[in-house]
């Protein structure tokens, strides 16, 4: 059986990717999650609250591959973003360094972010430029760079938006369905104002596409997954009201195109055979259904 780690197991796309491996006979899953209040073991998968207790496992049962989705990122407003940096950079460097000791062929798998990208809208793909703009984007460019000087197998993968019903509630669109669902006209109201667009994704395809990732053989140093859309929320919002019938009125000043960040995934397409098959329309909807 392969053993496949994955940090920041309890999160969206933990739990998500789990779910995918479980139902194979032929992976070992151990999930690093601090939130987890205890330690639970079962044949075919383990959850660990204990960095130390994670790295133990390493030589117990040498990992073959390594999702990176863990970022241990501040609250809103709060200041001490380099703190967070540093702590982040180092936990990643100690998972890699005492991965690769127990199993120098080990494959790490490193959740990135699309705020890397230089520019901030228009379509960018794998080769386009990164610039640092914060210690939230500096960890994730010298992420890259720490992986290429520990000379490991890794891919590096940059990811836009995704939902789906295992989101955060801190996040945009949970915060939408929640006002919408308690009637906080001043909350949507002052979204649809600022006519947010972006490159939107349903988790579940962004997840199957790094689970094709994990057991392809292929060498993928940096892949881009997205929707390639630029999505209007004002639509989504509509979208949510018309099917939900919910009997609300809001003034809709513009509909107005405008430009965003979206992400090319053509190279996603062609080496995984992998397309989306939802959209976050499916996955606003599947949260909203949600008691």
């Amino acid at each position: 059986m392969k053993n496949i780690y994955i940090t920041g197991g309890l999160g969206q796309d933990g739990i998500i990717l789990t779910k995918k491996f479980y139902k194979k006979k032929k992976f070992r899953l151990f999930l690093y999650d601090k939130k987890n209040k205890k330690i639970n073991k079962n044949q075919k998968k383990i959850l660990i609250n204990n960095e130390k207790v994670f790295y133990d496992f390493f030589s117990k049962k040498p990992p073959d591959v390594i999702i990176h989705l863990a970022a241990n990122n501040p609250s809103f407003g709060e200041k001490s973003f380099k703190k967070f940096y540093l702590k982040n950079l180092r936990f990643t460097k100690n998972i890699v360094t005492k991965a690769k000791f127990f199993n120098s062929k080990v494959k790490v798998i490193f959740a990135n972010s699309s705020q890397i990208f230089k520019v901030k809208n228009g379509t960018v793909n794998e080769n386009s430029n990164y610039k640092i703009t914060s210690h939230y984007t500096r960890f994730r460019i010298e992420t890259i760079k720490l992986l290429d000087e520990l000379k490991i197998n890794y891919t590096n993968l940059i990811l836009f938006n995704h939902d789906s019903i295992y989101r955060k509630k801190k996040f945009l669109i949970p915060r939408i369905i929640f006002a919408l669902k308690n009637n906080n006209k001043k909350f949507i109201q002052g979204i649809i104002n600022k006519n947010i667009h972006g490159d939107f994704s349903h988790a579940e395809d962004i997840c199957n596409a790094i689970y094709k990732v994990s057991i392809s053989n292929k060498k993928i140093n940096n892949l881009v997954l997205s929707s390639n859309k630029c999505t209007s929320l004002n639509k989504l919002i509509v979208y949510l009201i018309n099917n939900n019938k919910l009997k609300m009125v809001y003034k809709f000043n513009s509909f107005k195109k405008i430009t965003c960040l979206k992400g090319e995934n053509l190279k996603a397409m062609k080496l995984l055979n992998w397309r989306p098959k939802k959209n976050i329309f499916l996955a606003a909807q599947e949260m909203f259904k949600l008691k």
